[in-house]
C-alpha cells in the first residue's frame, strides 16, 4: 500500500493534533477521494473541515496542490501523480488566500 505524504494548514494540524508532514498508507487507486478517507480516519476530528458533510465537495477555502498543480477542480476520483504515489512529492491541502482589491496611490 502506497505511502502518502500529506501537507494540511497549521489550523488543521493544530485540530489533529499533528506536526508537520502527514505520513498515511493508501489503498490503490490513490486518488483525492481515497486520500482524504485515509486522513480523516486516522484523524476524526477532521471530518467536515476539510469537505463538506453533506456534499462531500472541497470546501471553498481550501485548495489541492501536487507537483505544482492546482487540482482543486479536478474530481475527487481522478488519480494523483505518480511522484504523489511513489512518496517523492508531497500531496498539499493549503487555506486559500481571500481578500478585497487594493488601491495604489
Amino acid at each position: 500500500m502506497p505511502t502518502i505524504r500529506v501537507l494540511i494548514p497549521y489550523h488543521l494540524r493544530t485540530l489533529a493534533r499533528a506536526e508537520g508532514e502527514v505520513q498515511l498508507e493508501v489503498p490503490a487507486p490513490v486518488h483525492i477521494r481515497a486520500v482524504l478517507d485515509a486522513l480523516e480516519a486516522r484523524y476524526p476530528m477532521l471530518r467536515g473541515t476539510i469537505r463538506d458533510y453533506a456534499t462531500g465537495e472541497r470546501r471553498p477555502f481550501l485548495r489541492f496542490f501536487a507537483c505544482q498543480e492546482d487540482l482543486s477542480l479536478e474530481p475527487l476520483d481522478a488519480p494523483l501523480p505518480a511522484a504523489v504515489i511513489e512518496g517523492r512529492e508531497p500531496f498539499l491541502i493549503i487555506g486559500a488566500v481571500a481578500g478585497g482589491t487594493a488601491t495604489v496611490g
